[in-house]
């Protein structure tokens, strides 16, 4: 039964030290960078677009 036993704590370790797996991945640095402020120009548009727009009112045949 020890010899059993032993086999069994090598399986579980192995599985264990099999499932600690790390996937890095890298982006250039420039790239985001670029990315980013392409995100933050558009979200500026947006905002500065949904500011000029005039507020809409009441649809017709509603009463306040």
């Amino acid at each position: 039964m020890p010899d059993a036993s032993r086999w069994l704590l090598a399986a579980v370790l192995a599985m264990s030290a099999s499932a600690c797996v790390t996937i890095n991945i890298y982006f250039p640095a420039a790239a985001a960078e670029k990315a980013a402020d392409r995100i933050i120009d558009e979200v500026w548009q947006l905002r500065e677009g949904a500011a000029a727009a005039p507020a809409p009112g009441p649809a017709q045949g509603e009463s306040k």
